[in-house]
């Protein structure tokens, strides 16, 4: 059976319950992010404890992500997927009618690892769905469609918790999550590359040894940590600059900044088809350069040029996401799901643990501190960039372009 290019039906059946998916995921995931000044008064918290709200998620996420590949190689990936959404789905809802912050944390906490199950197994489907000439398109419509999801989950959390509450904004996406679950399902076609790993954990041991001594996937898994911590930590830092004097904007206004993520939705699409065209060795420095370029204008105490920066840092972002997964895919071997787990498992842990020390930052050192902090990393992931344009392909098949 012949993989699905673009064009084809099968091609644009994956891509719609792709961007559903995606889009279900991160606007369940990241509603949260723009309610957590909110989330710090009701319950009398710091920033940095505060921040718990998002970093609980994505820790869990980055726990199940592992499990959650290896579970899919024995299971397959549809169901998998699936499930995921729709349990993601139940905990947001349920975490609207949350008492008090242990029980917000547990529920957020249960989110995140049910989510699991959808980010790692989408990129391992289109990798063995997708014809290799389209993957980095299909790749960059699902990324799109995770950059629509986390804006439209922002936003709209804002607006509802500025009218009502954020436990009306947290029903409201929990009910949403439901919605594209059944969409996902209902377009989503089987696979028909998949193939049991077969041999058990220890097979799959073996599998993620050999995945983390790779060469090109070890640093692929470190650059997926240092971006993921930047890109979490600006936008939930940035937040409580813009609330505070000398902006004093509303909830709904800060927001409304996370409609930047459309412009991610163009780059991760655009990336993908430039790295499909020159390589990915070739364009992952470049897009990366624009990130930090972002970051650094968010220095000014021009509001305009603020929203310049973060325009740019998140068309930097989502751009080097795009490449670097689609890299991930075409260099793995078996177990494959694994390797985009592992990619995966190092991107969210990269959230939670800079997430929650730029917090710490914030306190001490306010936005500069935060900004020192995270053009650090970036120039650590930049190095990691130029020495990823030496490394040799793989021989099996892989593209010289790669």
């Amino acid at each position: 059976m012949s993989h699905a290019a673009a064009g084809s039906p099968a091609f644009r059946r994956i891509n719609r319950a792709m961007l559903a998916g995606g889009f279900a995921a991160f606007a369940l995931l990241y509603c949260v992010q723009p309610l957590l000044p909110q989330l710090a008064q009701q319950f009398a918290l710091s920033p940095a404890q505060g921040s718990w709200a998002l970093s609980i998620s994505t820790l869990a996420l980055a726990l199940s992500l592992v499990l959650s590949g290896a579970l899919s190689e024995r299971i397959g990936r549809k169901k998998l997927m699936a499930a995921a959404l729709a349990g993601a789905a139940l905990f947001a809802l349920l975490s609207a009618f949350s008492r008090n912050v242990i029980e917000l944390l547990v529920l957020r906490a249960l989110l995140g690892f049910a989510l699991g199950g959808m980010p790692a197994v989408a990129m391992a489907y289109l990798s063995e769905e997708i014809a290799p000439r389209s993957l980095g398109l299909a790749m960059g419509i699902y990324i799109g469609g995770t950059a629509l999801g986390g804006m439209a989950g922002r936003v709209l959390a804002s607006v509802i918790s500025d009218f009502s509450s954020w436990r009306v904004a947290l029903a409201v996406m929990g009910v949403a999550g439901f919605g594209a679950a059944w969409e996902f399902w209902r377009c989503l076609p089987p696979s028909r590359h998949f193939r049991d790993a077969g041999g058990g954990w220890p097979a799959l041991l073996r599998g993620a040894r050999a995945h983390l001594q790779d060469p090109g996937l070890a640093w692929l898994f470190a650059l997926a940590f240092l971006l993921m911590g930047v890109f979490v930590s600006l936008y939930n830092y940035i937040s409580y600059r813009l609330l505070a004097a000398p902006f004093g904007l509303g909830q709904s206004a800060v927001g409304a900044m996370s409609v930047l993520y459309l412009i991610g939705m163009f780059s991760a699409v655009w990336a993908g088809r430039l790295a499909d065209r020159l390589g990915r060795r070739n364009v992952l420095w470049m897009v990366m350069s624009v990130m930090l370029a972002g970051l650094l204008l968010t220095l000014s105490n021009a509001l305009a040029l603020i929203v310049a920066g973060m325009a740019l840092f998140t068309f930097g972002f989502f751009a080097t996401h795009s490449v670097a997964s689609s890299w991930v895919g075409m260099r793995a071997r078996t177990p494959q799901a694994l390797a985009s787990a592992l990619y995966l498992f190092f991107y969210y842990l990269g959230s939670s643990v800079l997430g929650s020390l730029c917090g710490v930052v914030w306190s001490g050192a306010g936005w500069p501190g935060v900004v020192a902090l995270l053009a650090g990393a970036l120039g650590l992931a930049f190095l990691i960039a130029l020495h990823l344009r030496s490394l040799a392909p793989r021989a099996a098949g892989l593209p010289a372009v790669a």
